[in-house]
């Protein structure tokens, strides 16, 4: 029996094939927008992901100054290198440990010049953020101990300066001092928050403090811990050391923080996760309107089959069978618009991914729950004109013009 209606409301929607695709527009559209908006929120969080993970998953890193106030405080001396060895003696579970002191500087190369920044570190510096050699070598310990001037070129300072010249051996200068290009990076483009990775060109912490800063302050401290599960343990670890080095009692505010990428990266998630799921419960709205449409026409169906009902009545149908002709012909108009929703969402989304350069990754979930929820508003919306059909009584039916 259920066969044979299916067969039916299949012709019935076949018969007026216009008007059933303009009903269920509603719920194309809503679908469309619904697995739209999931796989671009899908493909936001992962390249969230990425963009953490080239910055570097592990890294933490110890700033001074109170993060609810900014670095600068007068009350925030910067770290200095004992500083940086108590980190490498004391705190366990961390595989590199790299200072840093920066400045801004003009660099320059032949007739061509580039404001960047210089970032003075060790070699750790590069395992630490996650740099990779493009070409030539990292810092020699007597560069490191602040002998010849060296740099190591990050890939955008490279091509401003070099173009498509080979820089390896090239003497560049940075302020007012040459150094000698002894490497170049692998490009990693630019982080979640707009910041250009490869603008930077980096030298020997020494050097740095020496020739641009003019002090020994260390401006910040870079950690990268051992493995994941073991970052918010290397965190206390430190907060633990720096209050002790810094005199700073326990019921006093720390003049200084330690930044965890890893709970950047899952707050972010957090944040990508619930934006998602508020747009879709937005798009989604549209699918009730589409609902409201499918039993606009099915009431209006209903009027315009009356006198068909009355014959099917009289002739032995059943109100359950009048029932489910019309409640299986607002479901299959609903699921069908589910259907060719999922397939439209999921065009347009790659298409987006790809503008947007996000991943495209299909979410299995989402296409299940958008099909089975046009489904549930067929049902939902098409119960009230199916009982109005299998409630019509038949000999009133049968007059009617």
């Amino acid at each position: 029996m259920l066969l044979s209606i299916l067969g039916m409301a299949v012709r019935e929607i076949w018969r007026k094939r216009m008007r059933s695709a303009l009903t269920t527009l509603g719920i194309v559209i809503g679908v469309m927008a619904v697995i739209a908006m999931v796989t671009l929120g899908q493909g936001a969080s992962h390249r969230v992901t990425s963009d953490i993970s080239k910055m570097g998953n592990r890294m933490l890193t110890v700033i001074p100054g109170d993060h609810r106030h900014g670095p600068v405080s007068a009350q925030a001396p910067p770290f200095t290198l004992a500083d940086v060895d108590a980190v490498r003696r004391e705190v366990n579970d961390v595989t590199a440990v790299a200072p840093a002191a920066s400045r801004s500087v003009l660099a320059v190369y032949g007739n061509k010049n580039y404001n960047t920044t210089v970032q003075g570190s060790t070699n750790e510096f590069f395992s630490v953020r996650g740099f990779e050699l493009e070409d030539g070598r990292l810092f020699t310990d007597a560069e490191l101990r602040g002998g010849t001037p060296a740099c190591v070129l990050g890939a955008k300072v490279r091509d401003e300066l070099f173009g498509s010249q080979y820089a390896i051996g090239n003497p560049i200068r940075i302020g007012k001092f040459s150094c000698t290009v002894v490497g170049t990076l692998r490009a990693k483009g630019q982080s979640t928050f707009g910041m250009d990775q490869d603008d930077l060109v980096v030298m020997p912490l020494k050097i740095v403090q020496r020739r641009l800063a003019g002090n020994n302050d260390v401006g910040l401290i870079m950690v990268s811990a051992r493995n994941d599960q073991v970052t918010s343990k290397v965190k206390l670890q430190l907060e633990l050391l720096m209050r002790e080095r810094r005199r700073i009692a326990v019921n006093e505010s720390a003049n200084f923080h330690v930044m965890d990428m890893k709970e950047i990266l899952e707050t972010l998630s957090t944040v990508t996760g619930v934006m998602t799921a508020l747009l879709g419960a937005i798009a989604a709205v549209s699918l009730l309107v589409g609902g409201i449409g499918i039993m606009n026409i099915m009431l209006v169906s209903v009027t315009e089959r009356t006198r068909e009902i009355g014959i099917r009545m009289a002739i032995g149908a059943t109100e359950t069978e009048v029932l489910l002709q019309f409640l299986t012909e607002a479901v299959t108009l609903s699921t069908l618009g589910g259907i060719v929703g999922v397939a439209a969402g999921l065009t347009a989304s790659f298409f987006a991914s790809r503008a947007l350069s996000f991943t495209f990754e299909v979410v299995p979930w989402a296409v299940v729950v958008a099909v089975l929820f046009s489904a549930a508003v067929g049902i939902a919306f098409g119960v009230f004109p199916a009982r109005k059909a299998a409630m019509l009584d038949p000999i009133e039916a049968l007059r009617h013009e």
